[in-house]
């Protein structure tokens, strides 16, 4: 097993950092009016924000490809922005709207897009990590360069189902890598507490899959980890594992009061590591940008996610015949 990479200091460019800098203020925005619109009793049901973890998806998908694929469990909307989906349809979903990716069908943890390869959003702790090493094989065995990015967190890493598919996806060199979202508390204990595991990602040494731990608050960070693992998979020598260290500001969902860290903890977080501060900081003391600058990308943001609220808010509930489609059967056999 290679040792764990030094936090590389790559040669950036004006434009790839603000770049950066729009896409996770983007998902940071958004994410912050969908809290709004959940207070508001405009989205039901479960509601999984993704505010201070964004440089994980941003910083994957710069190391992306055209063609690659990204499948996620339900805390899902930063996945879903950084890949190009549209935030009006994303927003319509959360609301349950006729004008979402699921036709309102699938709410905030079950949405996907084939155009960009987006393949779900699933409610079920690590049910993803199967189906990512399923769209590497399907890659495989057509003979492409592609690769998929599997993510999944620090609390489905302790599921079974997650090493059936390590050792799958080594025997078969699939071309998946493992993106272990470790925000440290899963649904609400601390990694501390649920894991004797010094650390995640190194549980992969027992199938041979290598890997590396990588700062999730630094994007940049995270892009050149992205870069080494697409490269060890597109040279066909299989999977690869991340375990990207970063840190939710919410509660595990939206009726999560998070009583198990103090305000302080999560303050300290903000204040000291956030991923957008850091590259915000970069611009500003670099030069690229003016303060004036970033606050017109900032409305410009924040008149995008206002138009994809009011459009969710003017798309139609799903008709009631919307039962019927996207389903196995249309008929429910009568008994005799």
């Amino acid at each position: 097993m290679p040792p764990k990479k030094a936090a590389a200091k790559p040669n950036v460019s004006a434009e790839e950092l603000l770049g950066h800098y729009r896409e996770m203020l983007l998902i940071r925005r958004f994410e912050e009016k969908a809290g709004q619109l959940y207070g508001m009793g405009l989205i039901g049901g479960f509601c999984h924000l993704y505010i201070g973890q964004e440089a994980v998806v941003v910083g994957l998908e710069a190391a992306a490809e055209d063609g690659d694929k990204r499948i996620t469990s339900y805390r899902d909307h930063g996945h879903m922005l950084a890949c190009g989906m549209d935030p009006k349809g994303i927003m319509a979903e959360l609301t349950g709207r006729e004008g979402g990716f699921s036709k309102g069908k699938g709410g905030s943890m079950h949405m996907f897009s084939k155009e960009k390869h987006f393949y779900g959003g699933h409610g079920i702790v690590g049910a993803q990590v199967p189906l990512g090493a399923g769209l590497a094989f399907s890659d495989k065995y057509k003979g492409n360069d592609h690769v998929t990015f599997t993510y999944f967190g620090d609390g489905a890493a302790n599921q079974g189902q997650v090493y059936e598919t390590y050792n799958m996806a080594e025997l078969w060199d699939l071309p998946v890598v493992f993106v272990i979202e470790n925000n440290q508390y899963a649904m609400g204990t601390s990694v501390q507490r649920s894991t004797k595991s010094p650390s995640l990602w190194e549980r992969g040494a027992a199938y041979g899959i290598p890997g590396e731990e990588v700062d999730g608050m630094n994007v940049l960070a995270v892009k050149e980890a992205g870069k080494r693992a697409v490269a060890h998979c597109r040279a066909g020598k299989g999977p690869y594992i991340l375990e990207v260290k970063t840190y939710r500001y919410r509660g595990h969902s939206m009726s999560d009061p998070a009583k198990y860290r103090t305000r302080e903890e999560v303050q300290k977080m903000r204040d000291e590591r956030d991923p957008i501060e850091q590259i915000r900081e970069m611009l500003l003391t670099g030069k690229h940008a003016s303060d004036d600058d970033l606050k017109a990308i900032d409305k410009e943001i924040k008149a995008i996610v206002n138009e994809a609220a009011e459009f969710s808010k003017d798309s139609p509930e799903p008709a009631l015949d919307e039962l019927w489609t996207d389903i196995y059967a249309t008929e429910i056999p009568q008994e005799a």
